[in-house]
Protein backbone atom coordinates (compact mmCIF):
# COMPACT_ATOMS: atom_id res chain seq x y z
CA UNK A 1 0.00 0.00 0.00
CA UNK A 2 1.24 3.41 -0.71
CA UNK A 3 1.00 6.26 1.02
CA UNK A 4 0.21 10.26 0.56
CA UNK A 5 3.85 12.20 0.50
CA UNK A 6 2.41 14.83 3.25
CA UNK A 7 0.35 13.78 6.18
CA UNK A 8 -3.86 14.44 6.33
CA UNK A 9 -5.65 16.62 7.97
CA UNK A 10 -8.83 14.25 8.12
CA UNK A 11 -8.70 10.53 7.81
CA UNK A 12 -12.77 8.87 7.66
CA UNK A 13 -12.49 5.42 8.59
CA UNK A 14 -15.38 3.26 7.21
CA UNK A 15 -16.38 -0.29 7.88
CA UNK A 16 -17.37 -0.85 4.08
CA UNK A 17 -16.82 1.01 1.34
CA UNK A 18 -20.04 3.05 0.58
CA UNK A 19 -19.94 4.55 4.68
CA UNK A 20 -18.44 6.74 4.37
CA UNK A 21 -20.11 8.73 1.40
CA UNK A 22 -23.03 7.57 2.89
CA UNK A 23 -22.57 9.61 6.48
CA UNK A 24 -20.12 12.40 4.74
CA UNK A 25 -19.55 13.25 1.92
CA UNK A 26 -20.88 16.42 1.81
CA UNK A 27 -18.52 17.14 4.75
CA UNK A 28 -15.55 15.78 2.84
CA UNK A 29 -16.01 17.83 0.17
CA UNK A 30 -16.57 20.85 2.30
CA UNK A 31 -13.14 20.25 4.17
CA UNK A 32 -11.69 19.60 0.32
CA UNK A 33 -13.11 23.05 -0.79
CA UNK A 34 -11.80 24.15 2.32
CA UNK A 35 -7.68 23.16 1.00
CA UNK A 36 -8.13 20.06 3.80
CA UNK A 37 -5.73 16.88 2.78
CA UNK A 38 -8.64 13.92 3.22
CA UNK A 39 -8.57 10.55 3.19
CA UNK A 40 -10.58 7.21 3.93
CA UNK A 41 -9.71 4.02 4.51
CA UNK A 42 -12.37 0.88 4.45
CA UNK A 43 -11.89 -1.66 6.83
CA UNK A 44 -12.88 -4.40 4.77
CA UNK A 45 -14.28 -5.03 0.80
CA UNK A 46 -18.02 -5.36 1.48
CA UNK A 47 -18.20 -8.62 -0.20
CA UNK A 48 -20.24 -10.85 -0.35
CA UNK A 49 -23.38 -8.39 -0.97
CA UNK A 50 -26.27 -9.55 -3.51
CA UNK A 51 -25.64 -7.73 -6.42
CA UNK A 52 -21.97 -6.94 -5.76
CA UNK A 53 -18.38 -8.80 -6.47
CA UNK A 54 -15.07 -7.42 -5.72
CA UNK A 55 -14.08 -6.18 -9.21
CA UNK A 56 -17.45 -4.24 -8.92
CA UNK A 57 -17.00 -3.13 -6.23
CA UNK A 58 -13.46 -2.20 -6.58
CA UNK A 59 -14.61 0.48 -9.83
CA UNK A 60 -17.35 1.74 -7.47
CA UNK A 61 -15.26 2.68 -5.23
CA UNK A 62 -12.67 4.52 -7.57
CA UNK A 63 -15.73 6.03 -9.16
CA UNK A 64 -16.47 7.66 -5.84
CA UNK A 65 -13.62 8.40 -5.15
CA UNK A 66 -12.73 10.49 -8.09
CA UNK A 67 -16.19 12.30 -7.47
CA UNK A 68 -14.79 13.33 -4.15
CA UNK A 69 -11.30 14.10 -5.20
CA UNK A 70 -9.84 12.05 -2.06
CA UNK A 71 -5.91 12.84 -1.58
CA UNK A 72 -5.78 8.96 -0.72
CA UNK A 73 -7.71 6.28 -0.11
CA UNK A 74 -7.12 2.63 1.03
CA UNK A 75 -8.75 -0.89 2.16
CA UNK A 76 -7.40 -2.49 5.59
CA UNK A 77 -8.64 -6.19 4.20
CA UNK A 78 -10.58 -7.70 7.10
CA UNK A 79 -13.37 -9.55 7.04
CA UNK A 80 -16.90 -8.12 5.99
CA UNK A 81 -19.83 -9.50 7.93
CA UNK A 82 -17.31 -10.70 11.09
CA UNK A 83 -15.21 -7.39 11.73
CA UNK A 84 -13.53 -7.94 14.68
CA UNK A 85 -11.81 -5.72 17.11
CA UNK A 86 -8.78 -8.29 17.59
CA UNK A 87 -5.26 -7.11 18.81
CA UNK A 88 -3.92 -7.71 15.19
CA UNK A 89 -6.31 -6.02 13.32
CA UNK A 90 -5.56 -3.24 16.42
CA UNK A 91 -1.81 -3.12 15.65
CA UNK A 92 -2.45 -2.98 11.29
CA UNK A 93 -4.89 0.00 12.02
CA UNK A 94 -2.67 1.37 14.43
CA UNK A 95 0.28 1.28 12.27
CA UNK A 96 -2.13 2.89 9.25
CA UNK A 97 -2.68 6.03 12.07
CA UNK A 98 1.25 6.40 12.47
CA UNK A 99 2.09 6.17 8.57
CA UNK A 100 -0.77 8.99 7.46
CA UNK A 101 -0.19 10.65 10.39
CA UNK A 102 -4.42 12.08 10.38
CA UNK A 103 -4.83 15.25 13.02
CA UNK A 104 -8.72 14.41 13.30
CA UNK A 105 -10.08 11.10 12.58
CA UNK A 106 -13.98 9.99 11.77
CA UNK A 107 -15.48 6.93 13.06
CA UNK A 108 -19.02 5.47 12.76
CA UNK A 109 -21.42 6.51 15.56
CA UNK A 110 -21.52 4.19 18.27
CA UNK A 111 -25.13 2.89 18.48
CA UNK A 112 -26.21 0.34 15.35
CA UNK A 113 -27.59 -2.57 14.59
CA UNK A 114 -25.03 -3.72 12.30
CA UNK A 115 -22.43 -5.40 14.33
CA UNK A 116 -19.26 -4.46 12.02
CA UNK A 117 -20.22 -0.52 12.93
CA UNK A 118 -19.92 -1.19 16.22
CA UNK A 119 -16.63 -3.07 16.28
CA UNK A 120 -14.91 -0.66 14.16
CA UNK A 121 -15.68 2.10 16.54
CA UNK A 122 -14.35 -0.17 19.23
CA UNK A 123 -11.09 -0.99 17.08
CA UNK A 124 -10.97 2.81 15.98
CA UNK A 125 -10.31 3.95 19.63
CA UNK A 126 -8.06 1.54 20.59
CA UNK A 127 -5.85 2.10 17.51
CA UNK A 128 -5.96 5.91 18.23
CA UNK A 129 -4.38 5.07 21.64
CA UNK A 130 -2.40 2.22 20.47
CA UNK A 131 -0.79 4.81 17.51
CA UNK A 132 1.06 6.91 20.46
CA UNK A 133 2.66 4.38 21.95
CA UNK A 134 6.85 4.16 22.53
CA UNK A 135 8.67 1.13 21.90
CA UNK A 136 6.85 -0.43 19.70
CA UNK A 137 7.45 -2.50 16.74
CA UNK A 138 4.33 -0.83 15.07
CA UNK A 139 5.64 0.95 11.39
CA UNK A 140 6.01 4.75 11.44
CA UNK A 141 6.55 7.24 14.18
CA UNK A 142 4.38 7.39 17.08
CA UNK A 143 1.21 9.71 16.50
CA UNK A 144 -1.80 10.57 18.10
CA UNK A 145 -4.77 11.70 16.39
CA UNK A 146 -6.21 14.94 18.21
CA UNK A 147 -9.63 14.23 18.23
CA UNK A 148 -12.37 11.88 16.92
CA UNK A 149 -15.66 12.61 15.67
CA UNK A 150 -18.91 10.20 14.42
CA UNK A 151 -20.83 10.28 11.36
CA UNK A 152 -24.01 8.55 10.88
CA UNK A 153 -24.26 5.29 8.67
CA UNK A 154 -27.26 3.71 10.73
CA UNK A 155 -28.88 0.71 10.30
CA UNK A 156 -31.46 1.49 13.35
CA UNK A 157 -34.54 4.01 12.48
CA UNK A 158 -33.87 6.28 14.83
CA UNK A 159 -33.03 10.17 15.41
CA UNK A 160 -29.89 10.82 17.99
CA UNK A 161 -29.49 13.76 18.63
CA UNK A 162 -25.92 14.83 17.27
CA UNK A 163 -23.47 17.37 18.83
CA UNK A 164 -23.82 19.57 15.57
CA UNK A 165 -25.08 19.71 12.17
CA UNK A 166 -23.05 20.53 9.19
CA UNK A 167 -24.18 22.58 6.25
CA UNK A 168 -24.06 20.49 3.12
CA UNK A 169 -26.42 22.38 1.08
CA UNK A 170 -24.09 23.60 -1.67
CA UNK A 171 -22.41 20.09 -1.77
CA UNK A 172 -25.35 17.73 -1.75
CA UNK A 173 -25.58 17.30 -5.31
CA UNK A 174 -22.26 15.85 -5.64
CA UNK A 175 -22.76 13.95 -2.59
CA UNK A 176 -25.72 11.91 -4.32
CA UNK A 177 -23.66 11.30 -7.52
CA UNK A 178 -21.06 9.82 -5.31
CA UNK A 179 -23.32 7.91 -3.49
CA UNK A 180 -24.95 6.98 -7.15
CA UNK A 181 -22.01 5.04 -7.99
CA UNK A 182 -22.55 2.07 -5.51
CA UNK A 183 -25.25 0.98 -7.87
CA UNK A 184 -25.13 -2.58 -6.97
CA UNK A 185 -25.42 -1.33 -2.79
CA UNK A 186 -28.07 1.35 -3.29
CA UNK A 187 -30.02 0.81 -6.99
CA UNK A 188 -29.64 -2.79 -8.44
CA UNK A 189 -32.50 -4.63 -7.25
CA UNK A 190 -34.02 -2.20 -4.92
CA UNK A 191 -37.64 -0.76 -5.24
CA UNK A 192 -37.98 1.60 -7.95
CA UNK A 193 -41.54 3.01 -6.79
CA UNK A 194 -40.83 6.01 -4.66
CA UNK A 195 -39.61 6.87 -2.15
CA UNK A 196 -36.66 5.00 -3.32
CA UNK A 197 -33.66 4.48 -1.24
CA UNK A 198 -31.98 7.98 -2.37
CA UNK A 199 -35.23 9.29 -1.93
CA UNK A 200 -34.85 8.52 1.41
CA UNK A 201 -31.61 9.78 1.92
CA UNK A 202 -32.36 13.00 0.83
CA UNK A 203 -35.27 13.42 3.38
CA UNK A 204 -32.70 12.95 6.01
CA UNK A 205 -30.33 15.28 4.72
CA UNK A 206 -33.00 17.45 4.33
CA UNK A 207 -34.49 16.92 7.28
CA UNK A 208 -30.84 17.44 9.37
CA UNK A 209 -30.81 20.86 6.85
CA UNK A 210 -34.30 22.14 8.50
CA UNK A 211 -32.72 21.37 11.80
CA UNK A 212 -29.92 24.36 11.57
CA UNK A 213 -32.37 26.58 8.97
CA UNK A 214 -30.37 25.57 5.81
CA UNK A 215 -31.29 22.74 2.95
CA UNK A 216 -28.95 19.96 3.87
CA UNK A 217 -26.67 18.51 6.63
CA UNK A 218 -25.14 16.30 8.24
CA UNK A 219 -25.14 15.03 11.82
CA UNK A 220 -22.02 14.63 14.10
CA UNK A 221 -21.27 13.44 17.50
CA UNK A 222 -18.51 13.14 19.57
CA UNK A 223 -17.94 11.49 22.82
CA UNK A 224 -15.99 14.64 24.04
CA UNK A 225 -16.70 17.96 24.77
CA UNK A 226 -17.10 20.39 21.53
CA UNK A 227 -15.07 23.74 22.40
CA UNK A 228 -15.62 26.56 20.64
CA UNK A 229 -13.07 29.45 20.17
CA UNK A 230 -15.79 32.16 18.63
CA UNK A 231 -19.87 31.93 18.06
CA UNK A 232 -19.02 33.08 14.68
CA UNK A 233 -18.83 29.92 13.16
CA UNK A 234 -22.88 29.32 14.41
CA UNK A 235 -25.78 29.29 12.24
Amino acid sequence: MTFPDQPLDILVIAPHPDDAELGMAGAILRFKAEGKRVGVLDLTNGEPTPFGSLELRERETAAATAILSLDWRGNLGLPNRSLQHTLEARAQLAGMFRQLRPMTLFAPYWVDAHPDHVAALDLIEAARFWSKLTKSDLPGLPHHPTRIWNYQCLHLRVIERPAFVLDISEYWDQKLSAIECYQSQFITGRPTEPPTFLDRLRDQAAYWGWSIGTKFGEPFWSKETVGLASLRSLL
